[in-house]
């Protein structure tokens, strides 16, 4: 038996998606669904599941099943871990090369030793297009579980610049005095956006 990694993108496709209710071969849909999005997977990563629905005619089922398995593969990504060592702000928004592409709001933390050597990034909260509540306490909990001496809050803006609302900043501030209780840092949030990032510690806001 051929392994995964030998076969085309369009059999691997016809394999999450199956043939439909009318035994439409999957193979032939999974060719009109590359033809639909120019053969690109990365354009395929962000696509939402209502879109899924319509393009190139996959149904609900179908568009479902390829739906959860995009999510996986997105996660698996946001999981990996590079570099080891966090230096700098790049280093941060290098960890999370697909955010800015999403079309809702994820914040994730980035959990760090004392000598910022990355413990676990983690996804805290996902909102709609332009809001998301993200709980401190949880964050703080998950950080003394893992011995963290440092965090960094890290979250997207879809719509707009990526510079800081009211609300960003706010929910900065409960974090951080969360934090302080345990004498953890947040060494700052940096929010990304298509139009750039901005960190709050660059900017004398932490």
């Amino acid at each position: 038996m051929r392994g995964a990694a030998s076969l085309t993108t369009a059999e691997l496709l016809s394999l999450i998606i199956g043939p439909d209710s009318a035994e439409e071969s999957a193979i032939v849909a999974a060719e009109r669904l590359l033809d639909y999005y120019d053969g690109s997977l990365s354009t395929l990563l962000r696509t939402e599941l209502t879109e899924l629905r319509t393009s190139a005619g996959l149904g609900i089922k179908r568009a479902s099943l390829l739906a959860s398995a995009l999510e996986l593969g997105r996660r698996a990504a946001a999981e990996q871990v590079a570099p080891v060592i966090i230096q700098d702000k790049n280093d941060v928004v290098a960890l999370f090369p697909r955010l800015m592409d999403l079309s809702h709001e994820e914040m994730w933390v980035v959990y760090l030793t004392s000598s910022n050597r990355v413990l676990e990034k983690r996804r805290v909260a996902q909102g709609g297009v332009s809001a998301l509540v993200a709980d401190h306490k949880l964050i703080t909990k998950r950080a003394l579980e893992l011995l963290a001496q440092g965090v960094i809050i890290v979250h997207n803006h879809p719509s707009g610049s990526a510079h800081p609302s009211p609300e960003d900043e706010a929910v900065t501030a409960r974090i951080a005095e969360a934090m302080k209780l345990f004498d953890i840092k947040l060494l700052d949030h940096i929010i990304i956006s298509r139009e750039g990032d901005y960190s709050f510690r660059q900017n004398g806001k932490l």
